[in-house]
């Protein structure tokens, strides 16, 4: 039997949660044995968000296979065992690529190229692929009802419904309910608009997803009933949840995941949420707390480092610790005095930190911030895990400061150094396009046995995902690796270094790729773990720390 789908809208306004209540439903379908799959439309004219400020979109999230997608992707494969590719997320850039390309080849016999129904069809066949091996795909059109641009992919929705049939299709739409307090009460009204926007065009919402701050009365989900065509029961009051992966756990108690099978006419086992009621659990009543400051060049927009913050989460919760993170602008710890040289602010900006963590970015602004921050790691044995530019600026602090190599840098920063410490990969000289020109996806790293990475994974080969230009120049290797600098981890054919440690240091591990991407919340990622357990550790040494606890930790960091 083929599959059936899910589509979930949203209305009123955007960043209601439509990913989170997608990825949650997949949860609670994927808790009763149903293989699900997840895929996004995005409605910007962009081909992917990868050239897109951080800003803007926020988090650029990397598939295996090299794709750069929607940060939602993320929140699918942390709450689902979906395998997501290049096709599970489609912008309309995407799609009228292919549709202009079919036309310049003669695909379409000469006929007039229009919405309907050249990209409704280009639509639906991308829902169609990648529903090959499931039961149930959940689709998620981005965007917010009544925007032009996400017309074509409501329009081909609505077909799906009418090439399918009620029994394989469900539309759950996630709009808003506010509590105006001026009046000291909910209001309907635009619920109401929203649905009204979706029947003009043709969709009639089968479930409901209001969000509100306030608990949803019973006669005001009979009124939203009433007024929107649905069942009583399909009016799900989704309040805000203090912690996103308590959301399946609220989605079931309001029985959203046996409205989803009566109206699929689907039979399945009884959910086991088990895992995730332990998971909840334990965030609720953590034993002690982990303190992280993340220096980085777009903390003024957390949905930058989606993946990365919920990674530190994963790894602070396997020991029942609560993550609380400091983000730190990494232009402000650049302050330097009359003659050019750094200042020690930097360092009481830093004091008092558990752990310290320098993730990925572009661009020069900030990079004598971040280089303030490994140094003031290193030296007072703080530790420190570096994520792709931090793995890159971890390595040219250790050449200027340790090496005495003065003036190294990247290349990417400063073509004119005399100390190419970092460079860019030879096989994007002279590229100059922004989008997809990286390396990008699963790469293969081998791992020297001894090292804490590999005690960490415990293994010596892993597979991990990439989003970068620039790569550690192997011209250097001499004199870091004298210097006490260890290259722990490269490619098989050891033309690229992945990882770098420093063996004298508590803790010490930086690495080229972004392991955040492979993290969830009930299988933490072996990094993160082992980073969050020293960062502990190093709490209950200066004193910061519940002792009872310090003997986990010490057995996480040296396994």
């Amino acid at each position: 039997m083929s599959a059936k789908y899910i589509f979930v809208t949203g209305g009123v306004v955007s960043s209601l949660g439509k990913g989170l209540a997608a990825a949650s439903i997949g949860c609670l379908l994927e808790a009763r044995g149903l293989r699900v799959n997840l895929m996004k439309f995005d409605p910007y004219l962009n081909v992917d968000p990868g050239t897109m400020s951080p800003f803007q979109h926020g988090e650029v999230f990397v598939t295996d296979d090299g794709a750069e997608t929607d940060l939602d992707m993320g929140h699918y494969e942390r709450f689902t065992h979906a395998k997501l590719s290049r096709d599970n997320n489609l912008t309309s850039g995407r799609i009228y690529e292919q549709v202009i390309t079919k036309e310049r080849r003669g695909d379409y016999l000469g006929k007039t190229v229009q919405v309907i129904p050249h990209v409704t069809n280009e639509i639906k066949n991308a829902m169609r692929k990648v529903s090959a091996d499931c039961d149930v795909t959940l689709v998620e059109i981005g965007g917010t009802v009544g925007d032009i641009e996400s017309l074509p992919f409501l329009e081909a929705i609505r077909q799906m419904r009418q090439d399918l049939g009620r029994d394989n299709t469900l539309f759950v739409h996630v709009t808003l309910v506010p509590w105006i307090a001026a009046a000291q009460e909910l209001k309907t009204k635009p619920t109401q608009h929203s649905v009204k926007e979706m029947l003009s065009i043709g969709i009639q919402p089968d479930i409901l997803l209001c969000r509100s701050e306030r608990p949803l009365p019973k006669e005001m989900r009979g009124k939203i009933a009433a007024f929107c065509n649905v069942e009583e029961a399909a009016v799900i009051g989704a309040r805000d949840v203090a912690n996103i992966y308590e959301l399946p756990l609220a989605f079931a108690k309001e029985h959203v995941d046996e409205l989803v099978l009566k109206y699929l006419r689907l039979e399945t086992r009884e959910a086991d949420l088990t895992k995730w009621e332990d998971l909840v659990h334990r965030a609720y009543h953590p034993a002690d707390e982990v303190h992280i400051g993340i220096v980085g060049k777009y903390v003024e927009y957390e949905d930058s480092y989606k993946s990365l913050k919920e990674a530190l989460v994963h790894g602070a919760l396997a020991d029942n610790l609560k993550l609380r993170v400091t983000w730190i602008e990494a232009e402000g710890l650049e302050t330097k005095d009359a003659d050019g040289h750094p200042t020690l602010d930097y360092e009481k900006e830093l004091a008092g930190f558990d752990g310290i963590l320098v993730p990925g970015g572009f661009g020069k602004r900030g990079i004598e911030g971040m280089l303030n921050a490994i140094r003031y790691a290193r030296e007072s044995e703080t530790p420190y895990f570096g994520i792709c530019l931090g793995m890159q600026t971890a390595c040219i602090e250790y050449a200027r400061n340790v090496c005495g190599l003065e003036g190294a840098n990247s290349g990417e920063f400063d073509p004119a150094t005399p100390y190419r410490i970092i460079y860019k990969l030879r096989e994007l000289t002279g590229v100059e396009e922004m989008g997809g020109t990286m390396r990008l996806g699963a790469w293969t790293c081998v791992m020297e046995p001894d090292s804490l990475a590999a005690k960490a994974y415990g293994s010596t080969e892993i597979s991990e995902r990439h989003r970068h230009r620039y790569e550690f120049n192997r011209e250097f290797e001499a004199p870091l690796v004298k210097a006490g600098l260890r290259l722990t981890g490269t490619t098989p054919d050891a033309t690229y270094v992945e990882i770098v440690e420093i063996p004298t240091h508590p803790y010490f591990v930086a690495c080229q790729f972004h392991p955040e991407f492979k993290s969830k919340p009930l299988e933490p990622h072996p990094l993160f773990h082992s980073f969050t357990a020293a960062s502990y550790k190093n709490r209950v040494a200066h004193g910061r720390a519940q002792t009872q606890l310090a003997l986990a930790a010490e057995a996480i960091v040296t396994a």
